[in-house]
Formats: C-alpha cells, sequence, structure tokens
C-alpha cells in the first residue's frame, strides 16, 4: 500500500496549482501580500516585534460605486462581470451594499460570513444596522480585470423622506476611505442632482480627490445631443457650487451599457474610459505596493539597526558604571578598614605576616592626637557611607538586550534584506516583462 503524501508536500502542491491559473498582476499581489501576513517571518510579524505596525496590502483593488437610484450601478457592475450578478430596475433594488468579487464557485455570502472574508470592513459593524445589509456575491467569471478587483455597490441615494435602515451617509463615507476608486453615477433621468449624493460626495473629495470619478450614466437616455448637454451642464453647475468640487478639468464621460438597448446609440460611449481607469488604478496600485514593499524593508531594517546601535551603547555605558561602581566599592572597603583596624589592637594580626601592610595604619591613629580621633573616625564614617551609596547608584545598570535577543534581531535583519527585499526586485522585473522586451531592460 502506497504510503500517504506528507502534508507540507500536498500544500505546496495545491499552492502551485493555485498560483499556476494567475496572471502575473494577481501573482504579484498575492506575493506582496504574503511576504507581510506570512507567520513569525512576515513583515507584519517582524515589524511588530521592534515597534512598528505595518498594513497589508491587499491581493485586488477595490471600487465603490455610489449614485442616486436607477443610476445604472448595478447594470455596470452586471456588465463589467458580464453575469447577472446584481439585480436592476427603476426601483430601488440596493437597499444594502453588496461586495462583488471573483471566487472558485458562485456563491452568496451574508453579512458576518462577510466581514469575516474582509476584515478591514469590520468597523462597519460599529455602524448600527449596517451588518444586516452587507452581503457579498462570489463569481466565477474572468472577464476583462474582475480577478482584479472587488465592486462594492451601494444603496441607491434619494432626498426627501426616505428611511434608511442606518446611517447610509457615514457608511458610504467610511467605504469610500478604503477604496482605491470611487465612481460616482449620475442618472440624466429625475434624481441627477440628488442632494444626499451631493453631500456624499463633497465629504469624499476632502479626504480622497484623487479617488473619484464622474459619469453621466445611462447617456442614451438622455435625448438628443441638446438635451445630454445640458444635463451636463446643470450637474456640472451644481457640483461647482460646492468649493470642494469647483476645479479645473472637470471630466465626466457618458457611458451607457451597451447590451441594454437593440436601438442605435444616439451618443458615444465611453464606457471603455472607465475600463481604462479600473486598468490604470491596478497598474499604479501594483508599483504602490512593490514600492511600499521596499520602503517597509528599509525602515524595518533601519530600526533594527537602530536598536542594535543603541544596545550596543547602553552595553558600553552599563560596563562603564561597572567599573566606577567596582573602583567606588575598593575605596569605601579600604575606608571601612582602615576605620576598622583603628578601633582594635593590631598585634593580633603578627602571625599573619601582614604587619608591614598594618603598621602605617597603627602608626597613623597612635599619633593622632586624642581630641581629633573622633572627628576624624566620623568623618571617615561618613566617607565610606557616601562610597557605599554612590557604588550602589553606579551598579544599577540599564536592561540590555541578552545574546540570544541580538542574534535573533541580526537574523530578522538579514531575512529582511536577502529574503523579502530582493522580492521587491524580482516582481518588478516580471511585472515590467508584460510591457517591454527582455533587451529593453
Amino acid at each position: 500500500m502506497p504510503s500517504a503524501k506528507p502534508a507540507s508536500k500536498q500544500r505546496a502542491t495545491a499552492n502551485a496549482t493555485e498560483s499556476s491559473g494567475l496572471t502575473i498582476n494577481e501573482k504579484i499581489l498575492r506575493e506582496c501580500h504574503k511576504a507581510y501576513v506570512e507567520e513569525e517571518k512576515g513583515l507584519m510579524a517582524i515589524g511588530e516585534s521592534v515597534g512598528i505596525s505595518l498594513l497589508a496590502p491587499r491581493k485586488k483593488i477595490s471600487i465603490m460605486l455610489m449614485g442616486n437610484h436607477s443610476a445604472g450601478k448595478s447594470s455596470f457592475v452586471n456588465w463589467y462581470v458580464e453575469e447577472h450578478i446584481q439585480k436592476t430596475g427603476v426601483a430601488i433594488e440596493t437597499q444594502g451594499f453588496t461586495i462583488v468579487i471573483s471566487g472558485k464557485k458562485r456563491e452568496s455570502l451574508l453579512g458576518n460570513a462577510s466581514f469575516h472574508l474582509f476584515p478591514h470592513l469590520r468597523p462597519l459593524q460599529d455602524l448600527e444596522g449596517v451588518a444586516d445589509y452587507v452581503t457579498t456575491e462570489i463569481s466565477t467569471s474572468k472577464q476583462k480585470k474582475f480577478n482584479m478587483c472587488m465592486f462594492i455597490d451601494t444603496p441607491g441615494l434619494v432626498d426627501g423622506d426616505m428611511l434608511y435602515p442606518f446611517d447610509v451617509n457615514e457608511s458610504i463615507e467610511y467605504l469610500g476611505s478604503l477604496c482605491d476608486l470611487i465612481f460616482v453615477f449620475f442618472d440624466p433621468i429625475g434624481q441627477a442632482l440628488c442632494k444626499r449624493t451631493l453631500n456624499i460626495v463633497e465629504h469624499l473629495n476632502e479626504k480622497a480627490p484623487d479617488r473619484i470619478r464622474f459619469y453621466l450614466s445611462k447617456a442614451d437616455t438622455a435625448g438628443t445631443e441638446s438635451d445630454r448637454q445640458r444635463v451636463l451642464m446643470q450637474i456640472t453647475q451644481e457640483l461647482c457650487k460646492r468649493p470642494g468640487l469647483n476645479k479645473c478639468g472637470f471630466d465626466m464621460p457618458t457611458i451607457f451599457v451597451p447590451n441594454l438597448t437593440d436601438r442605435p446609440a444616439r451618443c458615444e460611449n465611453q464606457i471603455d474610459s472607465v475600463c481604462k481607469e479600473v486598468d490604470k488604478t491596478i497598474n499604479q496600485t501594483i508599483q504602490n505596493t512593490l514600492n511600499k514593499l521596499e520602503t517597509d524593508c528599509n525602515q524595518i531594517n533601519a530600526k533594527i539597526e537602530l536598536i542594535l546601535d543603541e544596545d550596543k551603547l547602553q552595553g558600553s555605558l552599563n560596563l562603564r558604571s561597572s567599573i566606577i561602581s567596582f573602583l567606588l566599592f575598593l575605596f569605601a572597603s579600604a575606608t571601612g578598614l582602615f576605620i576598622t583596624l583603628g578601633l582594635f589592637n593590631l598585634d593580633i594580626l603578627q602571625p599573619l605576616n601582614v604587619q608591614v601592610y598594618v603598621d602605617p595604619i597603627e602608626n597613623f591613629w597612635k599619633t593622632l592626637p586624642e581630641k581629633y580621633i573622633f572627628q576624624t573616625r566620623l568623618t571617615l564614617g561618613i566617607g565610606f557611607a557616601v562610597l557605599m551609596i554612590a557604588s550602589k547608584l553606579f551598579s544599577r545598570q540599564d536592561p540590555s538586550l541578552t545574546r540570544k535577543q541580538r542574534r535573533l534581531l541580526e537574523e530578522k535583519k538579514t531575512h529582511v534584506a536577502t529574503g523579502i527585499k530582493p522580492l521587491k526586485m524580482k516582481l518588478y522585473s516580471e511585472y515590467l516583462q508584460q510591457s517591454v522586451s527582455d533587451g529593453d531592460m
């Protein structure tokens, strides 16, 4: 009967099989993520051991879609994924937050499972009512760059007496602070100038203006070219009334989902610009992640060097304190002996053949006038006490690293410098090979 394969070999085989189906970009982000989260030898664990808190890069970029109800957010997700995942319609279909991500099999997860899968979203649970309105849809689609993205579809926003079961403004603003891209969809019909949407966009723009992209969705339903231009002007004017949104180079591509209508489009569809924005963000995220990997490696090694240098200096100070303490103790001992020998008859020391050493002390006390003996002994006693106290004070040493601790720090420094840091160059080379030939590198 053949013996079973060791568990470690089985895991290695499983990992190799899983990695074989990844694109280069996916592999790069996964390798970087692994370099941070690996137990004991990961950058997060090493950083924590030397007092540096690091965050592991995510393996996908996150894109939040927001806008008024029926603005086409869910339809865009379905189009990008090329799978009917989100419900669409004129009614307020999306009442909560739906995370759409690629995976091994089609599955739907509820709030608790979603927060377990995405730990960085757990602070949402602290907002009353949100946990019950978070779901995750896992799709096996490999279309476009979906395997590198995580879409967060937010509730449709309306003004007036519409009541949400949670604080929708605060929830969207929190998610926007975490996402790499924020797509704001304006519907040309009805709710394009929803004040709630504009208020949230203004707050998000204060924190992350470079992540927000505006789009006129359902542009094919805006009527004639003049009607569409009028809608764009109205939205632009309304946005520019907000101080934080009044900026130069304002851009709002017109987009619509092409497979929702069979009639010829009345306007240019710039939906490809959305895909290009996603591709651009993926490339920027990869470069930023690789650069951060090197920066964090340098930061950890610099901190380890600082700790070792400070410990070396502390060791020198401790040694100097020990020498001073020992010398003070010798002086104190000599002073105490001098006082003690003056109190006894030194003839009893003759059998020890130390008379040559004690004769000067005996002569000192014999020649000292009687009236000065007490003052001399008091002065020497005070000197003895001062020397002993000083010796005790200098004997106190600040803690320093043990040999084992120094060795472990040296090993961590070596591992970061020779094991993790070169990973950045290797992955950068693989990333650039997608764009240039080997001869150009």
